[in-house]
């Protein structure tokens, strides 16, 4: 795992009383000037039902701006942290500390500006729970925004990913769509178990954006997945979500992506790497994703 040399302070050790054996979810969500958004996205993870949780917010400003709010939930479940050497705009190194600190048996990345839909947990707990062979548990993101025009783009998008998700439970052919075709997933709409994070290198900060995309497809390559076909994340798009600033940046997203492609090949070999290239560039995606394609897993 990529670490930062950044100390964690925490702020009111009294509070946090949960049983740390018995919980089922670590939802790790750092937060940067969000004190609003924030705690709409805290509120939506100790609403689920069903499942244990803990709620581990790290604050990403030099002045711990989020304190305040936070605290003022007065929930022994929710468990606030300041880093005292932020990190600068490197989500994956604040997420990555996170996990270091969670107790539950699957890791949650919600976004601060994010909200879990009502059940999200429960289902992929059951789901990854029924399927101790897959390491991943992916689903359903549901749009929300002020602005018209992004918010219909982003649902038809949105829409298509989940229906692709949902007909192709072969992992392989995931790890494909995502390399050659786009993304299915958003980082708050995936579970990972905890046991994996530290064996995946966790989030790689030296990818400018969709970290996630990279630590998923990793995840997903390495310990195949499950795909949970119901809502799972109320997905802000449009001002002032990062999907916004995306859209903005093409040289980023470019960048991005270079990046993820070459360590695909360095992990996996430039022969996996063309083959799947080669099949989804020959045949429809349709067809291509019910051949019976198999890819080595790790030990």
């Amino acid at each position: 795992m990529t670490r930062r040399a950044t100390r964690l302070s925490v702020v009111g050790p009294g509070r946090y009383k949960a049983d740390m054996s018995q919980i089922d979810v670590s939802v790790v969500m750092p937060t940067h000037r969000r004190e609003k958004e924030v705690v709409e996205a805290i509120r939506s993870a100790l609403r689920q039902e069903g499942v244990r949780v803990e709620v581990i917010v790290l604050d990403d400003t030099a002045e711990g701006t989020a304190r305040e709010a936070v605290e003022a939930l007065g929930d022994a479940r929710v468990r606030y942290l300041k880093q005292e050497v932020p990190s600068r705009g490197k989500p994956a190194l604040v997420r990555n500390h996170g996990a270091t600190l969670a107790q539950g048996r699957y890791l949650h990345f919600l976004d601060d500006d994010d909200m879990l839909a009502d059940g999200a947990l429960h289902a992929m707990v059951g789901a990854l729970d029924a399927r101790p062979d897959a390491g991943v548990a992916v689903g359903w993101v549901v749009p929300f925004s002020e602005d018209a025009d992004w918010l219909q783009d982003k649902r038809t998008y949105f829409e298509w990913a989940a229906k692709v998700g949902a007909s192709t439970p072969n992992s392989a052919w995931t790890v494909a769509h995502i390399l050659f075709r786009g993304t299915l997933m958003v980082n708050s709409a995936c579970m990972v178990r905890r046991e994996h994070f530290a064996k995946l290198g966790g989030f790689d900060p030296n990818i400018p954006v969709y970290e996630d995309v990279d630590f998923y497809l990793r995840g997903i390559r390495h310990h195949g997945h499950v795909y949970v076909n119901r809502p799972i994340l109320h997905y802000r798009v449009g001002k002032p979500s990062l999907m916004h600033n995306l859209g903005k940046d093409g040289t980023l997203v470019m960048e991005s992506n270079a990046i993820i492609h070459s360590k695909y090949r360095r992990a996996h070999g430039e022969l996996e790497y063309r083959a799947l290239q080669l099949v989804l560039r020959a045949l429809p995606f349709d067809v291509a994703r019910r051949l019976p394609l198999r890819l080595p897993r790790a030990s």
